[in-house]
């Protein structure tokens, strides 16, 4: 029995659905624990590409149980879409596959209306860069005790009375704060007892259920959403998502006793990502850095938008490690550094004559941040047909050797290509 969280190191989009796919091979539950519709993990199997944004990506194998946890916020006509999909393409998710807490707090219309009324207000320049998706704002009520929990879908009573309540408030602050239209309560409503009577056979306590497969001896697979550097508290805030990222919200956000924790694996793309707003130091803007995002397909799963690229930054790998207990890398897209003679891995920040080794949390410091690099020996070769660590040519293995030198961690996994099969499995936290 071994329990492992998968988390991502810098700012999402690492590539976590294609390692938590690869390691779902070896558990028998797999759980979400955190975020919303605002992530999407990305998966390609036998040629055929897979998004899913609520579902935890496992649910591509038929015999595995799939969760998730009360710390997701959920859209239910997304979550409703991503079923039907997987039907149609001959995976039916049966509640014997899915079974969603019934704490898990739950995305109104009126949340999404709210998040893209009060990002409009913003200003250039200090705009958040929100998907627009009521993440936050559902966030928001969650921690005020407005929230609507799925579980309480089953009673009505209480259900309208709390629609009632929230859509009172929020019309008040739609028309008369934001200027926008109002939400109806009787669309709501009916909207939500469709939704009600779908997903009633789903619902269920999965801290009870994970704990009985605990005790059982299952494998569990904790898969979370974003990056260690969106998390809302240890992230560059306020550029970040709302929830807890990092991989001590495993625990929290499925009731899972953090003692029964047995490996972290951060997943680090072997360059650096981000989308939409925020500080960035390592980012390029040459044709390295568009030669990179053209490479590397980088445009977002969720939302299309272009990912701002850049070197490696070593620093905020190193606050992964520290931030999350990681055990291991899961390095991806290394094939897409493939062609440039030399790389650049930025190990250091110089802010205001000084030399900085860790995310500072002032915002307008962060901002004025510039790197401190060192160069390594690029290579040429392509390497998406590799299948063993020792066929990598010597300089692509001298770049991953420093990488575990200087964030002292170990990688357990190597992805060369987008691919099931383009997978390098070096230690398995199951075994």
């Amino acid at each position: 029995m071994a329990n492992v969280v998968i988390v991502g190191t810098q700012w999402g989009d690492e590539g976590k659905g294609k390692i938590v796919d690869l390691l779902t091979g070896y558990a028998d539950y797999v759980v979400r624990f955190q975020g919303g519709n605002n992530a999407g993990h990305t998966l390609v199997v036998e040629g055929k590409q897979y998004i899913f944004h609520l579902i935890p990506s496992g649910i591509l194998y038929e015999s595995k149980r799939c969760f998730i946890g009360n710390g997701v916020v959920i859209d239910l006509g997304v979550l409703l879409d991503e079923m039907d999909e997987l039907a149609e393409n001959g995976l039916p998710v049966t509640p014997q596959r899915l079974t969603i807490s019934e704490n898990a707090h739950l995305i109104m219309p009126y949340h999404n209306a709210v998040d893209k009324g009060s990002e409009a207000q913003l200003k250039e320049g200090s705009k958040i860069g929100t998907t627009g998706r009521g993440i936050g704002p559902c966030y928001g009520d969650k921690i005020l005790r407005k929230g609507i929990k799925l579980g309480e879908l089953r009673d009505d009573d209480l259900f309208r009375d709390k629609l009632q309540a929230n859509v009172d408030e929020k019309n008040y602050h739609l028309t008369k704060v934001l200027g926008s239209g109002p939400v109806s309560f009787d669309e709501i409503y009916r909207q939500f007892q469709q939704y009600a009577e779908k997903l009633e056979s789903y619902i269920g306590n999965v801290s009870v259920e994970l704990d009985q497969g605990r005790k059982a001896g299952k494998h569990i697979l904790f898969e979370g959403a974003q990056g260690t550097q969106l998390d809302i508290d240890h992230g560059t805030y306020p550029f970040v998502t709302s929830s807890n990222t990092i991989a001590g919200n495993a625990c929290i956000g499925s009731g899972f006793g953090p003692s029964h924790i047995d490996t972290v694996i951060g997943i680090l793309k072997a360059y650096t990502t981000r989308v939409g707003e925020g500080p960035f130091p390592t980012e390029l803007f040459d044709k390295t850095g568009e030669t990179i995002q053209r490479q590397g397909g980088e445009f977002g799963a969720t939302t299309g938008r272009t990912r701002r690229c850049g070197w490696l930054d070593a620093v905020i790998a190193n606050e992964a490690v520290r931030l999350n207990g990681i055990n291991g890398f899961a390095i991806t897209k290394l094939d897409v550094l493939s062609g440039h003679e030399t790389l650049k891995i930025g190990n250091a920040y110089e802010e205001g004559g000084r030399r900085l080794t860790a995310m500072p949390g002032n915002i307008r410091q962060t901002e004025r941040l510039q790197p401190i690099y060192e160069e390594i020996a690029g290579w040429k070769e392509d390497i998406t047909q590799v299948r063993d660590i020792n066929d990598l040519p010597a300089k692509t293995r001298a770049y991953l050797k420093r990488i575990e030198e200087i964030t002292e961690t170990p990688a357990f996994i190597v992805s060369v290509g987008p691919g099931r099969e383009q997978t390098m499995l070096l230690k398995n936290p199951f075994e």
